[in-house]
Order: structure tokens, then C-alpha cells, then sequence
């Protein structure tokens, strides 16, 4: 359970962490919020974007994913949210480097800015979190006997009679069992 509430953290913090990066500098200052979809699989173009044509949708989309994915506590909903953030993340990245020639960082603001670590960032932690979810358990077969546990050699013996049923001088004598010891 504890690893279940950590994970769910871990994940609402990277999924928050994906949603909001479109809304931070991604390259030169210019916002994620400005790239439209459209430019991640046909080139990034000087257009600017509505907010719901942006690349705000896909993380927006891998956050309900990761929702969907605690309420049903599925670690697989969970991975496949930030696969999902991490990979138009990275194809982001791909279509800028094209674009630009190279994708570059520098102090002066210049460069990758922090939208795409946030958005790195939460696809990380929507990963982690899913592997430091426990899941559900799956409903297996009821138990039955077990196989690893040989079965006894012995026919079925009666229930155990204590002597001490009877007054102590009424008890039969000792009288050793048939056969060798069992082990």
C-alpha cells in the first residue's frame, strides 16, 4: 500500500510537471504552447498555435492516462503516460535540432529552456512511478492442495485419543507402535 501511495505521488507530480511545461520557454524563449501539433510531424514552422492545437494536447492527453491509470491502479496506464510525454518530448527535440541544426544550452537564456526538462522530467517520474507502484494483485485460482508437499505413505490415521481420559491407575500399559519409526 505505502508503495502504491508513493507512486501515485511520484506520478500526479510528473504528470503535473508534463501538463504545465508547455507553458514554460522551450527553445529561444519561445513557449511550448505556441508549437502546433502538426509542426512535431511535418517540421517545426515560425506559426504560432492556439493553446488546444499545441503540443499542450499530448501531455494534457498522457496526463488523463496517468489519472485513468491511478484510479485503476494499473502500472501499465502509468508507463504508457510517460512514454508518451517522454517520446513527443523527444520527437519535439528531433524536429527542433532539424530545424536549428542543433540543440544547444546556454546561461544566457538561449538554447533548450526549461519547458523541455519539465517535460523530460515528468516523463521520467510518470516511468518511476510506475515501477514503484505495486499494482494489483491478480485474482488467481482458489488454493488447493499443494503439489510441493509429498503425500503421506501412510493410510489415514484416526484422530489422536489421549490416555489421559481415563484415571491414571485405569490406563492400559505401554505398548511401543508396529513397525520402524516414521521420519
Amino acid at each position: 500500500m505505502v508503495r502504491n501511495v508513493l507512486g501515485s505521488i511520484l506520478a500526479l507530480a510528473g504528470a503535473t510537471a508534463a501538463v504545465w511545461s508547455p507553458f514554460r520557454a522551450w527553445y529561444d524563449g519561445r513557449h511550448g504552447s505556441t508549437y502546433r501539433i502538426d509542426d512535431l510531424f511535418s517540421g517545426i514552422s515560425a506559426t504560432k498555435a492556439q493553446v488546444a492545437g499545441s503540443i499542450l494536447l499530448p501531455f494534457a492527453f498522457a496526463a488523463l492516462v496517468t489519472l485513468v491509470g491511478l484510479v485503476l491502479r494499473s502500472r501499465v496506464l502509468v508507463a504508457v503516460a510517460g512514454l508518451i510525454t517522454l517520446g513527443f518530448a523527444i520527437l519535439w527535440m528531433v524536429r527542433q535540432g532539424q530545424v536549428t541544426g542543433s540543440l544547444s544550452v546556454d546561461s544566457s537564456g538561449n538554447g533548450l529552456g526549461q519547458g523541455v526538462a519539465m517535460a523530460l522530467g515528468g516523463g521520467l517520474a510518470l516511468l518511476l512511478a510506475a515501477g514503484l507502484m505495486s499494482g494489483r494483485r491478480a485474482a488467481g485460482p482458489e488454493p488447493g492442495p499443494r503439489s510441493d508437499v509429498p503425500a503421506p505413505d501412510t493410510p489415514y490415521e484416526a484422530p489422536y485419543e489421549p490416555r489421559h481420559a481415563l484415571p491414571p491407575d485405569q490406563q492400559p500399559p505401554y505398548e511401543p507402535p508396529p513397525g520402524p519409526p516414521r521420519a
